[in-house]
């Protein structure tokens, strides 16, 4: 295979993956009501069918649902990552908070 058919190729896969990206990001905030398809695309500027196709990947993958109502919204287990990112700074946090109080106890004579 010519190298301009691998470029354009490996151009299609990054633009075809940051769609994806772009459509999970744009569901922020929408967890319980969702956005429609046509309301995705209208804010990403792109066609209802790319999009359509993007969501299909995120679905697949586990990271979006689409609701009873028919939008889309992160699906538990995106929320699942989530939270256990927000766990993980939690528990550092008291980590940090322990050694720093560790410190002051020790540096008051």
């Amino acid at each position: 295979m010519n190298e301009k058919i691998k470029n354009s190729r490996r151009k299609k896969t990054i633009e075809s993956g940051a769609r994806i990206l772009r459509v999970l990001k744009m569901l922020k905030g929408h967890t319980l009501t969702g956005l429609s398809n046509t309301e995705l695309a209208k804010a990403l500027g792109d066609s209802p069918c790319n999009v359509n196709r993007a969501l299909n990947t995120l679905i697949a993958e586990g990271l979006a649902v689409k609701l009873d109502n028919g939008r889309f919204a992160h699906s538990v287990g995106m929320l699942q990552i989530a939270q256990a990112h927000a766990d993980h700074v939690t528990k550092l946090q008291g980590r940090i908070l322990e050694l720093n109080q560790r410190i002051a106890a020790g540096a008051s004579y």
